[in-house]
């Protein structure tokens, strides 16, 4: 018996159960519940397609080897070798797609993220080549139709960002920018360096996924609010309105039974309302990541991407501006279209990653 199939005909019973489930009153009213049964059908409902097409090929490649050793017709045995080269080609591509729809997903990867850029070492330069990483996924996700909000900024002396923090929403976003985590070097004549000489400085990203409402329990009612009048760039409505917006909670961590205070402003907009939603959003944020250091622990341990001190030597990935290269030191991915990377053109690395990730997962699972 084909062990694969024995896996998927296991999963059948499952799928029926589930869409029977889905339609139960009972489990539509308890909302955690459904989201994360309706997920769960959406998984295999996909690898019931993959099944069905899988059985179907199996079937016709032995057809096919029937008619080659049954039939004298010249055109039916033509038509049977077309079939048989067809089979054997798709099969163990079909194959590779169901073992990796069969290793258990990482449930944040469905998640939107936040995307926090920082200033490592190399001072202003630093600064400078954190906001080039900014405008790098700005316009990546903008390729990719996200959303992507600055929820707060620090800006560089000599412009760049010496912190900034993005809100980044749509589908698989947290699956995808995970790989982003890490240190980036880069290698360039600086705007300032007047002698012409290659200086190399650092920034570090770190993607988080964000918390859902239910995720985290939060009591709204022991938030204390307080307003104030933004300042900066926004015209005069911003200095007038108190729009700014400022939480305080005390919150109890679980891991260590600490109490403590935990301080969010926001000012990204002239709406008070909405600064409110995304400081709440930022709080849970704060409280579901801290709550799950230990899972995040694990999966970063795996990963081997953890994001450290901005130290150059502890690099992810370097872009070398004089040789116009990219190179991802994980995976020795290296290409030559820096102009490009930089102008948002990063998914073929991105995949590179997932595909060497996937390889690991497989071989983990032993399928």
């Amino acid at each position: 018996m084909n062990s694969l199939l024995e896996k998927l005909d296991g999963l059948s019973a499952r799928f029926e159960e589930i869409s029977t489930l889905i339609t139960d009153p009972a489990v539509i009213a308890d909302q955690q519940r459904y989201v994360r049964l309706t997920k769960e059908y959406k998984e295999l409902s996909d690898l019931m397609a993959a099944k069905k097409e899988y059985e179907q090929l199996l079937g016709n490649l032995d057809t096919s080897k029937q008619i080659l050793l049954s039939e004298d017709d010249a055109e039916l045995k033509d038509m049977a070798r077309e079939e048989i080269a067809a089979c054997e080609q798709r099969i163990p591509q079909l194959e590779e797609e169901i073992k990796i729809m069969l290793v258990p997903k990482d449930p944040e990867d469905s998640k939107n993220a936040i995307l926090e850029i920082r200033a490592g070492t190399g001072g202003d330069e630093a600064a400078l080549f954190a906001g080039d990483l900014f405008r790098m996924y700005a316009k990546y996700c903008e390729s990719k139709g996200w959303s992507f909000e600055v929820s707060s900024a620090s800006e560089g002396a000599v412009g760049g960002f010496k912190e900034v923090v993005v809100s980044v929403n749509g589908p698989d976003v947290y699956g995808t920018l995970k790989y982003e985590s890490g240190v980036h070097r880069v290698q360039r004549v600086p705007a300032t360096e007047t002698q012409g000489r290659v200086h190399t400085s650092a920034a570090t990203v770190a993607v988080l996924p964000e918390a859902e409402p239910f995720d985290v329990v939060i009591n709204e009612g022991e938030i204390k609010w307080d307003t104030f009048r933004s300042s900066g760039a926004g015209g005069q409505n911003v200095n007038k309105v108190e729009s700014g917006v400022r939480l305080r909670y005390n919150w109890k961590n679980p891991n260590t039974g600490e109490v403590q205070e935990i301080l969010i402003e926001c000012t990204e907009t002239r709406d008070q309302p909405k600064n409110k939603e995304r400081a709440l959003a930022r709080l849970r944020t704060f409280i579901y990541d801290n709550e799950h250091q230990k899972y995040k622990d694990d999966i970063d341990n795996r990963r081997k991407t953890l994001v450290s001190t901005g130290d150059r030597s502890a690099k992810i990935r370097t872009y070398n501006y004089p040789q116009g290269r990219i190179t991802d030191h994980r995976i020795n991915y290296t290409i030559y279209n820096l102009p490009a990377f930089m102008d948002g053109d990063i998914q073929d690395c991105i995949d590179h990653l997932i595909v060497a990730e996937n390889a690991e997962r497989l071989r983990e699972a032993e399928l």
